[in-house]
């Protein structure tokens, strides 16, 4: 039995057959064709820049010699210059004789410079050890009393008047006068008198005034 298809149905059978061909062939292309873009191309990574040190080296020539880098050095003309050794020039100045009245210092046969003699040592020979001189303690100062006068009791005791500067004292024997000398003896024509101080006992002559 025939199956009859219209006109309208076979166009629409025609373009759905289209669409699935279409369609087939795509996912055909995304699974065994891969991306359709073309590949990317690979970036080089550049080197590690380092700091050039500041050191001088030798540039390389053309011939493989190393030429040296830097401040050229001053070149110094050799025009005017006579490397050669002139005798005759050397032997009119070895003929040259000393004309002076010292020594020549540059002679072996010429006279020695005479030294003065000293006439005596600088530092004198020592003698002998050296002994310090015996230790003499300073003499006592004089005692700054007056002896002008003197009274005496019945029984002959004698009180000796002694001036010391403004003040006046009475003093017999044993007594002190003014907190440092002592009297010892009171006699007639003079008194004699300690200084505490110095241990130290003086005369002292009755003064006319």
């Amino acid at each position: 039995m025939a199956l009859k298809v219209g006109t309208e149905n076979k166009r629409n059978v025609i373009i759905a057959g289209v669409l699935f061909c279409v369609l087939l062939y795509l996912v055909i292309s995304q699974l065994f064709g891969g991306s359709s873009a073309p590949p990317a191309r690979p970036v080089a990574a550049k080197p590690a820049t380092t700091a050039t040190p500041s050191v001088r080296t030798a540039a390389t020539g053309s011939s493989g010699a190393a030429v040296a880098t830097g401040p050229t050095a001053r070149k110094i003309a050799t025009t005017g210059l006579d490397p050669a050794l002139h005798m005759e020039k050397l032997a009119e100045i070895e003929s040259i004789e000393y004309a002076g009245s010292g020594r020549n210092i540059f002679s072996a046969d010429s006279a020695p410079v005479e030294v003065e003699v000293a006439k005596a040592p600088a530092r004198p020979e020592p003698t002998g050890p050296t002994v310090p001189p015996p230790y003499v303690p300073p003499a006592p100062p004089a005692i700054d009393l007056k002896y002008f006068g003197y009274s005496a009791t019945k029984d002959g005791a004698r009180q000796a008047f002694l001036l010391h500067g403004e003040d006046i004292f009475q003093a017999a024997a044993g007594e002190i006068v003014n907190h440092r000398y002592k009297v010892v003896a009171v006699d007639l024509h003079s008194v004699q008198v300690t200084d505490l101080s110095y241990n130290n006992t003086q005369t002292l002559p009755l003064s006319a005034n």
